[in-house]
């Protein structure tokens, strides 16, 4: 069989540092840090007192608020941000085959707000159940991809992938395969998290997974610092249009980039631990590179997991080194979670759409809050510090890896016809 070529033809953000593609973008740029206390419930108790929120958003400039309760905020994001993203394919959706069409979506969580509030009223209530019937529909992940399926009508491949923080990288991994065996034409990918709640923040309080930096929070998040101590939670959505090639070619689409490849690996270690010796993770950027058909040195750019861990940054930094050995420090290499939070299951869709922008504006953007060099890092590493840094990317690498020990890396590369 003849693999069919994969690009990406639309983008669609919404996230922590803009609301918007164009936003979002010029917030990386500027190195913008969308950190600051949380507005949305009373967190003086917790341990934790700051996130990375979505700001002035109103889901009913977006759609009719009776359908907007239906659905979990973590749908609402994704239906928004997919609404972008077909705008700016420009998608001629009359004249679309929709079996031909699908939506692969991803979410680590799903309604984790929804559950919360039902089990709270039930808990308050005098034990006679009583639930909204939308409770389920608005609870589980894969609504995100029926909503957005219904929506417009696509009847193509249609779930979702839950695999953690990797969960959306998983989802265009797996559009990319479905396209490229020609099981469809167009998929509606990326993915949506809406964990900015009592339960969320809790929950990851509890693990000692966020920083408690709560007099600085808008530096809080500091991939590589020697003084990180946490991830700071994010929330929002990304979404991408992608379109087997000849496809979008004979429409005459605008194309942000081609997928070249992608790997998937499990450290089948630890439930939340990264592997001591980045085997998984070494393992799954070669297999990026052995399924895209490309080596090491043709990389100009690594969008790193970078979620501001102690463990986690180091492993996934020597990782890079094994993996691209003399090559490494002539990369540009950064965490744009510095600036958005971790956007759990959506962080590897705002990140892919991150590398299709620098491919296209030769741009990278930055590591901000960088303020101590952590002695176990390797100082000849480009790990653009502070301000973006204006290079020409042809080729960008995003990783991203999840609870449970899933890897996922995804290759984009320049568009040449």
């Amino acid at each position: 069989m003849i693999l069919k070529r994969v690009v990406v033809t639309g983008l669609g953000a919404l996230t922590p540092i803009g609301n918007t593609l164009a936003e979002y973008w010029e917030g990386l740029k500027a190195g913008k840090s969308g950190a600051a206390l949380i507005t949305r419930f009373d967190a003086k108790l917790f341990k934790t007192r700051f996130a990375c929120e979505i700001k002035n958003f109103d889901i009913g400039n977006f759609m009719d608020r009776k359908e907007a309760r239906k659905m979990d905020p973590f749908a609402q994001y994704a239906m928004v941000a997919v609404d972008e993203a077909i705008k700016d394919s420009n998608l001629p959706l009359a004249e679309l085959d929709p079996d031909r069409v699908g939506v692969i979506w991803g979410s680590g969580i799903g309604g984790l707000l929804t559950f919360q509030e039902e089990v709270k009223t039930y808990a308050r209530g005098d034990g006679t159940p009583r639930f909204n019937p939308f409770f389920i529909p608005k609870m589980i992940p894969d609504l995100s991809a029926g909503h957005i399926s219904i929506k417009y009508g696509f009847r193509g491949p249609n779930f979702v992938t839950v695999s953690a923080c990797a969960s959306s990288t998983n989802a265009i991994y797996d559009a990319f395969t479905y396209l490229r065996l020609g099981k469809a034409d167009i998929i509606v990918s990326g993915g949506s998290e809406a964990a900015v709640c009592e339960a969320g923040v809790g929950g990851f309080n509890a693990m000692r997974a966020l920083s408690e930096r709560n007099d600085s929070p808008e530096t809080a998040s500091r991939p590589y610092d020697k003084s990180r101590d946490g991830f700071v939670l994010g929330e929002g959505a990304g979404a991408l249009i992608l379109e087997e090639y000849e496809h979008a070619k004979k429409r005459g689409a605008k194309i942000y980039g081609e997928i070249l490849g992608g790997g998937m690996t499990a450290d089948a270690y630890h439930i939340t631990a990264p592997h001591p010796e980045g085997a998984g993770i070494n393992k799954v950027m070669q297999n990026a590179l052995e399924d895209s058909n490309i080596t090491a040195d043709q990389v100009d750019y690594v969008n790193t997991h970078g979620t501001s861990t102690p463990l986690g940054d180091l492993g996934e930094i020597r990782a890079i080194q094994k993996v691209f050995g003399a090559h490494a420090p002539k990369m540009n290499i950064s965490s744009t979670k510095s600036m958005t939070g971790h956007l759990l299951g959506a962080a590897g869709a705002i990140e892919s759409i991150a590398c299709l922008l620098a491919i296209n504006q030769s741009i990278i953007p930055p590591t901000i809050n960088h303020f101590e060099d952590d002695p176990g890092l390797d100082s000849t590493l480009n790990l653009t510090f502070t301000k973006a840094q204006k290079r020409e990317v042809n080729v960008a690498l995003c990783n991203t890896f999840g609870f449970g020990g899933h890897n996922f890396s995804i290759i984009f590369k320049k568009l040449v016809a």
